[in-house]
């Protein structure tokens, strides 16, 4: 049964037949008159965009941990990299680091789909963190990271530096 406002049409011609059809199509369509029209502009759709960026970026991967009484949340793109110290990790986030009562192997695992790779025994470092490679003539590596922090990359971790970048360009591979 048609809503108030709207029509009944049939696909059948007035002779009952309509070429590509059967005698049991039917549609409804309803009262354009009742549907919202929505203007957007150029500069609503850019507000409207950005907003949407910030949203997205507030509500990115985190990590929850205790400090000193309460639990923090931290955005992993701000974790640039995450060291042993003992039985802690050190999470490497600007401005500060924060001591986390867990394993590096535990850590290192977690963060793995979330682009942290193991660089060291005592090492893993945010992908999207890396601004620098350099080798070095030991066939070690040397890695900054944002912020400057310089990290060792060593020979049996060089294998993970092939995840730091999507796309290689130029004739000369790293390593």
């Amino acid at each position: 049964m048609p809503t108030a406002g709207a029509e009944m049409f049939s696909t059948r011609s007035k002779g009952g037949y309509s070429p590509g059809t059967t005698e049991d199509q039917y549609f409804e369509a309803t009262d354009t008159l009742l549907l919202p029209v929505i203007r957007i502009d150029a500069a609503s759709l850019m507000r409207v965009s950005r907003q949407l960026e910030s949203i997205a970026e507030r509500q990115g991967p985190r990590i929850a941990f205790k400090a000193r009484g309460t639990i923090l949340l931290l955005n992993l793109f701000d974790i640039s990299a995450v060291q042993a110290e003992g039985n802690y990790v050190s999470l490497q986030h600007r401005p500060h680091h924060y001591l986390v009562h867990e394993s590096l192997s535990s850590m290192a695992e977690k963060l793995k789909p979330y682009g942290f790779i193991r660089i060291h025994r005592s090492v893993v470092v945010n992908v999207s963190a890396v601004e620098e490679v350099q080798p070095l003539p030991t066939g070690e590596y040397k890695l900054r990271v944002r912020g400057g922090k310089e990290y060792l990359v060593t020979r049996t971790y060089k294998h993970n530096l092939r995840d730091l970048a999507q796309l290689w360009v130029g004739t000369e591979r790293l390593y």
